[in-house]
């Protein structure tokens, strides 16, 4: 079962104090599945939230730290060890942003040490071998409603590991830890979307980035 975080009362009233009020508890279907077993089994695209909240920076950054400790928590309980260590590594987004490219969830930029360039964005080159991104994501509805989404993982593997991905390994695991696909493993044709998606950014390293108005300061050096 997955995770499901319900606000009592809408958006204003919890930006107003009710995050403490979250009840929790886990209910429901995966945040991820679709409508039909087919759909849930070769996805053409994030599941994706109709009607999104819009929040401020400050806004979100608020939502995000209510929910936080459960959304770790979903996430580590799978075992993955990047679900284990991303908490500990840099963020290079200021606050959560809204990304309609991931179905409109929110989202946290986390990346280890071997993928520090990616904080220096469009002039971050090709990353090393171990690099990895990891992509926390939380959904936020325009009724009030409040839920984890999933954690999303990219890491950059060794040479002809998978062509065309350009050697990433994509990985996304469920709200509640279990595994929804992985590049070249179980499930691996559930997240056969994400390596068409970001093949249109081949010419970054397939990657995409925060937006402008998020990110960190770049690191010094070249």
């Amino acid at each position: 079962m997955v995770l499901r975080v319900m606000v009592v009362g809408a958006v204003a009233a919890l930006l107003g104090g009710a995050i403490g009020e979250l009840s929790g508890g886990f209910a429901g279907t995966p945040v991820l599945a679709a409508e039909t077993s087919s759909e849930f089994n070769n996805p053409r695209r994030h599941y994706r939230i109709s009607h999104p909240a819009r929040l401020t920076p400050v806004e979100a950054e608020k939502v995000y730290q209510g929910l936080a400790v459960s959304l770790i928590a979903g996430y580590r309980a799978g075992g993955h060890p990047v679900a284990a260590t991303y908490r500990s590594w840099r963020r290079v987004n200021t606050a959560p942003y809204l990304s309609a490219a991931h179905g409109n969830l929110y989202l946290n930029n986390y990346i280890n040490g071997a993928a520090a360039a990616y904080g220096r964005f469009e002039k971050s080159g090709t990353l090393p071998v171990g690099a990895v991104i990891a992509k926390e994501s939380f959904i936020v509805e325009r009724t009030g409603e409040v839920r984890p989404g999933p954690l999303f993982i990219m890491e950059k593997m060794p040479e002809r590991f998978n062509y065309v991905s350009g050697d990433w390994r994509y990985t996304e695991i469920q709200p509640d830890g279990t595994l929804f696909g992985e590049t070249r493993g179980a499930g691996a044709e559930r997240v056969e979307y994400c390596v068409a998606c970001h093949l249109a950014r081949e010419r970054y390293d397939h990657l995409f980035f925060v937006p402008e108005a998020y990110r960190t300061p770049a690191p010094e050096g070249p």
